[in-house]
C-alpha cells in the first residue's frame, strides 16, 4: 500500500517534497488534477466532485492513506469525505487534510494575539481556518487575505523580480490594513476577507494587542516565493510554511496508528500522475522539486 498525495495542480508538490524528505522510506503516488485547476474559484459541488474522483483514482492505485495537499479541497471537501464517503464506501482507507495541522501551528504561536494567512479566494471564503482556530485558540485574531495573482505568477516562472515584489508588498500592506480595520471594529473576530486595501504603515499596529506575529502561507504555491516574501514582510513576523507543518504531523499520525503504518510499502518509489499534458507538468514539477520528473497522463 502506498501513500497518495493529491492536489488540484502543482502546489501540492511543496507538501510532497517535505513529506518525502521526512519519510523517505515509503512509496508515494502524486496526483495533480491539472486539467481542472485552479480549484480556488470553483463551487463547493465542483470541488467535492473533483476531489472525490481523484481520491477514487488513488484508492484504485493501492493508496491506503491519502493526504489532500490542497487547501481549497481540504476546506471544501475533506470533512464530507471523512464523515460520509469513507465510512460507507472505503472504511479501510484514510484521508487527511492540511488545514487542521496548519491551524494548530498558528494556535501555538506564543508572541501575539493576531496572526494572518495568505491563501486563494476559495480557502479564505470557506472560513475553514477561522472555524478551526475558534476551537483551538478562541482569543486569537485571524487576518485572512486572498492573494489571487501569486499562483499564476508562480506557474509562469516569475519567482523574483520587480513584478512579484510589487504584489507581495501590495498584499502585505492590505493585510496590515485589514488588521488595523479589524482592531478598530468593536466585536471583531479578526476573520476579515478582502481583496482590496490601502497602504498602511505596519508600525501603526499596536505591539501588544494587534501586531501580526505570524503569517501562514496557506497556499501550496507560495513557498516558492518564500525568499521574496521573507525579504518584504517585516523580520519580526514569523512565516509558516505548510510543508514544514504537515510532514511532522503525518509522521506523528503514523506513529500513533501502527495499524495503518504497518500496511505501507517501503521501496522508496515515487510516481507522478497528471490529468493534463505531461510536458508542462514535468517542466513545472522540476521547478517545485528541484529534480527531473517523468509523469503519466491519466483520464478521470
Amino acid at each position: 500500500m502506498h501513500i497518495g498525495i493529491f492536489d488540484s495542480g502543482f502546489g501540492g508538490l511543496t507538501i510532497f517534497k517535505s513529506i518525502r524528505a521526512r519519510l523517505p522510506q515509503y512509496d508515494y503516488v502524486y496526483l495533480g488534477d491539472n486539467a481542472r485547476t485552479p480549484y480556488g474559484s470553483r463551487s463547493f459541488d465542483a470541488i467535492f466532485r473533483f476531489t472525490r474522483e481523484c481520491l477514487e483514482e488513488l484508492f484504485a492505485r493501492d493508496c491506503k492513506l491519502v493526504v489532500i495537499a490542497c487547501n481549497t479541497a481540504s476546506a471544501k471537501a475533506l470533512r464530507t469525505i471523512q464523515q460520509k464517503v469513507l465510512p460507507v464506501e472505503h472504511p479501510d482507507r484514510k484521508v487527511l487534510g492540511i488545514i487542521r495541522p496548519s491551524a494548530e501551528a498558528l494556535s501555538h504561536h506564543p508572541r501575539t494575539r493576531s496572526v494572518a494567512l495568505w491563501g486563494t479566494e476559495g480557502t479564505v471564503k470557506s472560513q475553514s481556518f477561522a472555524l478551526e482556530l475558534e476551537k483551538l485558540a478562541p482569543g486569537l485574531g485571524l487576518i485572512q487575505k486572498a492573494c489571487p495573482l501569486l499562483v499564476p505568477m508562480v506557474e509562469a516562472g516569475e519567482l523574483d523580480g520587480a513584478g512579484i515584489d510589487h504584489y507581495i508588498a501590495k498584499y502585505w500592506r492590505e493585510t496590515v490594513a485589514l488588521a488595523v480595520s479589524e482592531a478598530n471594529t468593536p466585536g471583531s473576530a479578526g476573520t476579515g476577507i478582502s481583496t482590496t486595501g490601502t497602504a498602511v504603515d505596519p508600525g501603526s499596529l499596536s505591539p501588544e494587542r494587534d501586531r501580526i506575529g505570524a503569517l501562514l502561507l496557506a497556499c501550496t504555491h507560495y513557498p516558492l516565493l518564500l525568499p521574496r516574501i521573507r525579504a518584504i514582510v517585516p523580520p519580526e513576523v514569523d512565516i509558516l510554511v505548510q510543508g514544514d507543518i504537515v510532514a511532522p504531523s503525518l509522521a506523528d499520525y503514523l506513529s500513533r496508528h501502527p495499524e495503518v503504518e504497518s500496511l505501507l510499502s517501503r521501496n522508496r518509489t515515487q510516481r507522478f500522475l497528471t490529468t493534463d499534458q505531461t510536458e508542462g507538468f514535468d517542466r513545472l514539477s522540476e521547478v517545485f522539486l528541484g529534480h527531473p520528473v517523468i509523469s503519466e497522463k491519466i483520464a478521470i
